[in-house]
């Protein structure tokens, strides 16, 4: 797959099936949505192309988008596994969404034939989101391409969603946030120094700081699997399980909401690393305790009884 710098650097010269969005968790829809773009693609003979944002629209338009569920390293990678030929990233500020929706086709189609647009009944781009997919077809005809509709997936009797996904994950329900994924869901982020409080305690872990503010469930301690290095996120060069404290210390007087990853049987430097955590299940909430060394008992359950949920799941 290709990784290109927005929409006036898709390849020119080919034929094109194009859609657009941010794909933001890569969940169940968001997969039938690039299936049914591959299939597109290989009918009209052309190239499977997916354009999304950097940042999220609603950072620009809103002055503030929703915490992530996913990077963009990860989406990509999602992507690039779907079968799509090329992935362009574009920059997303007032001057893009200000084009009408004529104008955003003309740069779509510039050097290139557009063959197919792949979209959903919510999907819309250009000025003031008036290209909603009514409207593109009605375009369709007279510019020589097709439109696809891709059906919402719903679980429950409900739509998934990247905002029903983040409403599971942040009230704790992990196992309705990876039905509608398609798996567990992953905190991501880089490891960073902290006050080496968990070493002195007898439990190094890893603090992970975030580029961008990423969707967190409820204070507590976590079972995690989690994964570093390699080019491909989801082709890993170490995997290693352990048990996770997401909160404030309040034993040690509370301060910044941080994720603390202790890894098992491991021994080693990772600062500097991404990290993928990817949240098993929430053991217990936070709490405070009334010394260190009750905290460290606690701990020593806490790992214990992680390192059984871990075996137990696949």
């Amino acid at each position: 797959m290709r990784t290109l710098s927005g929409i006036d650097t898709l390849p020119r010269g080919e034929r094109i099936v194009c859609t657009v969005g941010v794909f933001d968790g890569m969940h169940r829809g968001h997969e039938r949505v690039l299936r049914t773009l591959v299939r597109v693609a290989r009918e009209e003979r052309s190239l499977a192309a997916v354009l999304t944002f950097r940042p999220h629209p609603d950072a620009v338009l809103r002055g503030g988008a929703p915490p992530l569920l996913s990077d963009l390293a990860e989406r990509a990678s999602r992507i690039r596994k779907a079968g799509v030929d090329c992935l362009a990233v574009q920059r997303f500020d007032m001057a893009f969404s200000a084009q009408s929706v004529e104008t955003f086709l003309d740069r779509l189609s510039d050097g290139r034939e557009l063959r197919g647009l792949v979209m959903t009944a919510e999907s819309a781009f250009g000025r003031e989101r008036q290209g909603t997919l009514d409207r593109v077809r009605s375009l369709a005809d007279e510019r020589g391409f097709r439109v696809e509709e891709v059906a919402p997936h719903e679980l429950g009797g409900s739509r998934v969603s990247s905002s029903r996904i983040r409403e599971h994950i942040e009230r704790g329900r992990l196992y309705e946030a990876a039905r509608c994924l398609g798996r567990r869901y992953a905190v991501i982020g880089e490891v960073v120094h902290g006050d080496h409080r968990g070493r002195e305690l007898g439990y190094p872990t890893a603090n992970l700081a975030y580029g961008a503010p990423v969707t967190l469930p409820p204070n507590g301690v976590y079972a995690v699997r989690v994964s570093w290095g390699g080019r491909d996120p989801l082709r890993p060069a170490h995997r290693r399980d352990g048990v996770a404290s997401l909160g404030v210390r309040p034993t040690f007087g509370g301060g910044a909401r941080l994720l603390e990853v202790h890894l098992f049987d491991f021994d080693g430097d990772l600062y500097g690393e991404r990290l993928r955590v990817e949240l098993d299940r929430r053991q217990r909430g936070e709490r405070r305790f009334a010394s260190a060394a009750s905290l460290v008992t606690q701990m020593d359950f806490d790992a214990s009884r992680a390192r059984e949920i871990l075996r137990a799941t696949p």
